[in-house]
């Protein structure tokens, strides 16, 4: 990454006051992805708490490779770099702990009642007005690092998005008719992932699985998932001990699943 591409930001420290990530916030115009820049930095030793913002990504990437779509000027598009010293079995839970971060930091910031669909989408309305993806390195020793990826739809207009989105997302300001200020929402961001992060640390999923619990969209639904079993359907009723979503199926039986692509039904 050259030094050029880095848009200088003199008002980091301010933004980011409150963090111990201040200063690690690296702002850049077009990329292709957030995810690769911050990739980058990590292999090259980058800190906890290095954050990519770009202005547009031109092959932002979302689950199962989808493309994310990511005007320029348009949206909050960043990656974080974590260095959790976690078991590896343990890392899809910072999935759960990012969605808590990212929707409090919205609601905090903006008054939009976002809510999390397990178990990386953030909705407003039932339309999708967020997305998380969460990648990990591991190594000989483990986990090495695990880059955050988010991408919030913040100032787009209904006709920002191509006609097959518009039916299935929205952003921030559709949904509370006022543009919103990028940097201080991103900032809101930073300050939320850490303190979440911390606490995370600190004392486990618990109390991260509780605030999940309480901005889930999902639990209490009926819905379908394909597994390695096949086809699913029953109500999301919790989380377990270790992050997967309870589903009771129709027979009463309770199963935890870890990953795939629910539809509310």
């Amino acid at each position: 990454m050259s030094n050029d591409k880095i848009m200088a930001a003199a008002s980091e420290a301010d933004l980011l006051r409150d963090t111990n990530w201040a200063g690690r916030l690296r702002r850049l115009d077009t990329v292709v992805s957030t995810q690769e820049e911050a990739k980058l930095l990590a292999e090259k030793g980058a800190p906890e708490g290095t954050a990519v913002m770009a202005e547009e990504q031109t092959g932002g990437r979302g689950t199962r490779g989808r493309r994310w779509h990511s005007p320029k000027g348009k949206g909050v598009w960043m990656s974080v770099v974590l260095r959790p010293e976690i078991p590896l079995q343990s890392t899809p839970q910072l999935t759960l702990l990012a969605g808590v971060a990212v929707c409090s930091a919205i609601r905090n910031f903006t008054g939009v009642e976002a809510g999390i669909k397990w178990p990386n989408d953030l909705l407003a309305r039932g339309r999708k007005l967020c997305g998380i993806l969460l990648e990990s390195n591991v190594g000989p020793g483990g986990l090495q690092y695990a880059i955050a990826g988010i991408g919030i739809s913040t100032n787009l207009s209904e006709e920002d998005y191509p006609a097959e989105l518009r039916h299935i997302a929205t952003s921030l300001l559709i949904e509370s008719g006022m543009p919103v200020d990028r940097e201080q929402l991103a900032a809101e961001v930073l300050r939320e992932l850490e303190h979440h992060y911390r606490l995370y640390m600190e004392q486990g999923l618990k109390p991260i699985a509780r605030l999940w619990e309480e901005h889930s969209v999902t639990l209490g639904r009926r819905i379908g998932l394909e597994t390695p079993r096949g086809w699913l359907e029953g109500t999301a009723v919790g989380l377990g001990e270790d992050g997967g979503l309870l589903l009771r199926e129709d027979n009463g039986s309770v199963t935890s699943v870890y990953s795939g692509e629910i539809t509310l039904v």
